[in-house]
């Protein structure tokens, strides 16, 4: 179960980050990450995401498109602004930069920790976050929750696995 945490860093943010524990080496949870294009589906709160250029590897600068149902704009345009292979990917919004995604793995021997982080702008100083809060923060919470799970059984699927074999 992944631990997650809702934080009132600035009036008129509403931030919730998560992490846990995965079994598998750093670079193969890294790859995931890495694949835009899959994050809908473990990230449920997502409609779509995909890189404005495909063609290009995903590296600091890179643009992404993602439509979600958090609140705000349906779409929104991000930006790389952080990346470290194998350890550290950031995005912040183009037209806001109150807006970020924030993914850090850390290497744990042969195990991984993830964390995640989503910060954006809740309108109307403390009483538009405690309005958000209200409207969206426990979906958000399980649903950030759920995302970390699913995420983890991506990363430490194994197809020659004998218990899955069945599958």
């Amino acid at each position: 179960m992944a631990i997650v945490t809702d934080a009132h860093a600035h009036p008129g943010l509403r931030s919730f980050s998560a992490s846990l524990d995965i079994e598998s080496p750093v670079d193969t949870a890294f790859a995931l990450l890495c694949a835009i294009e899959k994050w809908p589906v473990w990230l449920s709160f997502l409609r779509s995401a995909r890189a404005v250029d495909p063609a290009l590897p995903l590296r600091a600068g890179s643009e992404v498109i993602v439509r979600s149902t958090l609140p705000g704009d349906e779409e929104q345009l991000y930006e790389v602004d952080q990346f470290i292979t194998n350890y550290h990917l950031s995005l912040v919004g183009a037209y806001s930069v109150r807006r970020r995604i924030d993914f850090r793995l850390e290497q744990k021997t042969s195990r991984a920790k993830l964390h995640v982080r989503f910060t954006y702008p809740a309108y109307g100083g403390r009483l538009g976050a405690a309005l958000d809060q209200w409207r969206h923060g426990r979906r958000l919470e399980r649903v950030l929750d759920d995302a970390l799970t699913h995420f983890k059984g991506l990363v430490e699927y194994r197809s020659d696995d004998a218990v899955l074999a069945d599958f």
